[in-house]
């Protein structure tokens, strides 16, 4: 049994799974076909941790390349305001996703939702509209790059451990996100068009193609 498939969906989410079936039988109707490459939560934090090694081992390598490798070492205080910041940072992350992806949703920002669950301890931000797939996964690696990325460049050039380990958890922190843009990428039309819908999954994690 899949229980990320058959956990109890919220009010809102079931809207959401309501209005999505909407739009699938619109697509549907005007010849396009459905390809789901949603994740597993579980696979995805699996991949999280397998994901944590290279990116760990390449960042402290480049900061040790700029920097005295003993300016690594968190002191208590940085420890303490990383953890009160690392909420904010998740809420950001979210807001992001959504921010991103509203520049190119039909109704622009009427078409993100926001959500949690709380069965995994989750926090998500969706989009309830198609978008082209240079969109979605824009929308889906910005996190990445404005919270993680840079950050962590920037501690390397400035010898900031605080902004460097801010920095390398954000990335991880996007694991899942990079997950999904590399099933995407790795993805082979079967009709060999380009015309290529990307439709965030309302209730699981991942997206659904859409071609013709």
């Amino acid at each position: 049994m899949n229980e990320e498939k058959d956990r109890k969906l919220s009010a809102k989410e079931q809207r959401r799974l309501s209005v999505f079936e909407e739009t699938c039988e619109k697509l549907s109707q005007q010849g396009y076909k459905r390809n789901d490459l949603t994740i597993s939560i579980v696979k995805a934090n699996l991949f999280v941790i397998l994901f944590a090694i290279p990116v760990v081992a390449i960042g402290v390598l480049l900061f040790a390349w700029k920097n005295p490798i003993s300016q690594l070492t968190p002191t208590p205080q940085g420890s303490l305001l990383f953890v009160v910041l690392f909420i904010v940072l998740i809420v950001a992350h979210e807001l992001i996703h959504g921010l991103t992806w509203s520049l190119y949703a039909e109704h622009h920002f009427k078409d993100i939702q926001f959500g949690f669950m709380k069965e995994y301890l989750t926090p998500y931000c969706t989009c309830t509209t198609p978008l082209l797939k240079s969109h979605y996964i824009m929308g889906a690696l910005m996190p990445c790059l404005v919270l993680g990325i840079l950050p962590t460049a920037i501690g390397i050039l400035l010898g900031s451990h605080f902004l460097f380990w801010t920095g390398i958890v954000m990335i991880l922190s996007a694991g899942g996100d990079i997950m999904i843009v590399m099933k995407l990428l790795a993805y082979k039309s079967q009709s060999g068009t380009k015309e290529i819908l990307i439709y965030d999954h309302p209730t699981q994690a991942g997206s659904v193609i859409f071609e013709k």
